[in-house]
């Protein structure tokens, strides 16, 4: 499949919202309902899209504009260190092109993106129980560093 990575537009928004209930494609715990897995960052891509917050959004797309998947992540400090970091706040990608390389190109792209605006890590959210996400990430060089514990009350 040929695809390029570049910086979303914002004509691409309608493609991008669409493939944000893929963030949610995995065995949801019971316990959470899936809309609240990525209805955040829909809303960040809404703002960003109106250009009212500062994010860096980059897509995968074929020679036709058709977008295959996309990332979206936002410049922050580092939560411990507090130095310069960047956080994937969300990767998606479509499933007719799952198994293709996109997800990882996209993850390198964003990596490279994230350097050149001089961060110097780059962190992320995964529920426990998604293992496809978890191994990609690791294969990727992602570890776990804080495990979060939630009970309902």
């Amino acid at each position: 499949m040929n695809y390029e990575i570049r910086n979303a537009e914002v004509s691409d928004g309608k493609a991008m919202l669409d493939l944000m209930p893929r963030l949610a494609d995995f065995e949801v715990p019971d316990s959470r309902n899936p809309d609240h897995l990525w209805r955040d960052d829909a809303a960040l891509l809404e703002r960003w899209l109106k250009g009212e917050e500062e994010c860096l959004v980059l897509v995968a797309v074929t020679s036709a504009s058709r977008v295959l998947g996309f990332t979206l992540t936002r410049l922050r400090p580092e939560a411990l260190s507090h130095e310069p970091s960047a956080h994937l706040e969300a990767i998606a990608v479509d499933q007719a092109a799952e198994g293709q390389g996109v997800a990882k190109a996209l993850l390198k792209a964003t990596e490279e993106s994230a350097r050149a605006k001089s961060a110097e890590t780059l962190t992320l959210h995964v529920i426990s129980s998604n293992t496809r996400a978890r191994e990609f990430y690791e294969r990727a060089g992602y570890f776990g560093e804080l495990v979060r514990y939630i009970k309902p009350i």
